[in-house]
């Protein structure tokens, strides 16, 4: 039996900057697109500190975790890309305060430069509440 699909684009997130959706819900799971840290209104922050980058990350993952009917304790794994691992201390600290008592799988992944000049993005699956 094929299970149902759903596509998830939350209204508090910009509208997704290419042919994808925030959020997929399959088989009781949910599927985040990398979030950048662009504001709901579409602001990118490339001049933002890493701080502040992480910050507007980790709230749309939570956005487009919650607009799929999930919520941070369910998540299962999350992929982090770091523009330079030098700022895995700095992630960790921020993510851990973040995530609480959750212990999801997760890699921190060094890159190149993400894209707009970002400094962070993050992936996650989750199971739906």
């Amino acid at each position: 039996m094929k299970s149902k699909v759903e596509y998830f684009n939350p209204p508090t997130l910009s509208k997704p900057g290419g042919h994808y959706s925030h959020a997929v819900v399959a088989n009781q799971l949910i599927f985040i697109s990398g979030q950048l840290p662009i504001t709901g209104d579409g602001q990118k922050l490339t001049q933002a500190t890493f701080k502040e980058q992480t910050v507007q990350v980790l709230e749309n993952l939570k956005c487009a975790l919650e607009g799929a009917g999930g919520a941070i304790q369910n998540l299962l794994q999350v992929r982090v890309y770091v523009d330079d691992i030098a700022n895995w201390p700095e992630f960790n600290v921020i993510y851990a305060e973040w995530v609480g008592n959750s212990l999801p799988a997760r890699a921190v992944v060094p890159t190149s430069q993400l894209h707009f000049g970002l400094k962070i993005e993050i992936e996650a699956i989750a199971e739906k509440l």
